[in-house]
């Protein structure tokens, strides 16, 4: 079973999924898109993770899975307290309906975030390890990094997390305006400091994760990148020559990005939409140093992805246009 199956992420892990083999469940809510899940051999199973007494009745119908992967999450809001009710709390009923009801898989894989365990130190271009106690900063990390305290607390749960860097591909929606911005000519930085990214191919990222289900690896987290070391005028340049595009370059002060990031908060939660930029999306875009070891995952699962920078932007920039 597949969590969060109709959003960007988790329409590709169906996909990879049914190519294995495996006869999937896509775990859904009733007002979910199935635009890109229309696959015939799909079970949709509706969950409602709020409702313990509930969720315990739907799982049990659906009987016991071999492998599920909690991939259903929240990344914006304009109530600070769903993140903790979304990515955390949700998370605590599901796994205890899971126990009571006598369905623990074989695995349980949480899909977490690089921001439960927040940036690498500033100025420098040395990545994140799994060393220490992580320190997010976001609402959206910090509700992350609680649900993962919680599933290292369980006894004879066999559990997985795995904290990705920024995903992206076909269907994902935030670089999409990012490389919308660049088609119009617009080449936008903040401040003057150089900006270190990672990144993860969406495809790569849910190859990994079906491979882990098989193996005897358990009870650990991972952080997940591509291995490289890119900066933001790298994604620009690369997204520029796929378009054929010359740009007009500048920089936006921090202090001006952030009251845009509080003003367009405030304004789209009173009009009752979710707003593209945020506080937390703030912190995020305004970070010198996002970048993660991933040494582990590579000897953990020998995990070498197929997709560098270059070859996953031609990849998701064809799929915008043909879109």
């Amino acid at each position: 079973m597949i969590t969060g199956a109709s959003g960007f992420i988790g329409s590709f892990f169906v996909e990879e999924a049914l190519s294995r083999g495996y006869n999937v469940t896509a775990g859904i809510r009733k007002t979910s898109s199935r635009k890109y899940l229309q696959d015939e051999r799909i079970n949709f199973l509706e969950l409602d993770f709020q409702d313990k007494k509930l969720l315990k009745n739907q799982l049990q119908k659906a009987g016991k899975f071999d492998y599920i992967i909690h991939n259903a999450g929240l990344t914006k809001t304009c109530n600070p307290k769903e993140f903790y009710q979304v990515n955390y709390q949700n998370t605590v009923n599901f796994v205890e309906a899971l126990k009571d009801n006598n369905q623990v898989p074989e695995k349980f894989v949480f899909i977490s975030s690089l921001e439960a365990y927040g940036p690498g130190k500033a100025g420098t271009k040395i990545p994140v390890k799994d060393e220490g106690r992580p320190q997010p900063a976001t609402q959206y990390g910090k509700s992350k990094l609680k649900a993962e305290e919680y599933l290292f607390s369980l006894q004879n749960f066999p559990f997985l997390i795995f904290r990705p860097t920024g995903v992206y591909g076909p269907r994902e929606k935030d670089y999409y305006l990012m490389i919308k911005n660049l088609d119009k000519g617009l080449e936008i930085y903040i401040g003057n400091q150089p900006q270190y990214l990672s990144f993860i191919y969406v495809k790569d990222l849910v190859k990994l994760i079906i491979n882990s289900l098989s193996t005897n690896k358990c009870c650990k987290a991972y952080l997940v990148s591509d291995g490289n070391t890119y900066t933001s005028e790298d994604f620009n340049r690369i997204v520029k020559e796929k378009l054929n595009k010359k740009t007009i370059r500048f920089s936006l002060p921090k202090a001006l990005i952030r009251l845009m990031a509080i003003l367009n908060e405030k304004i789209s939660c009173l009009l009752g939409q979710i707003p593209l930029l945020n506080r937390d999306k703030y912190y995020i875009i305004t970070q010198s140093n996002w970048l993660c070891d991933n040494s582990d995952i590579q000897n953990d699962f020998n995990f070498f992805p197929e997709y560098d920078l270059k070859k996953g932007l031609d990849k998701t920039i064809e799929w915008y246009k043909n879109q």
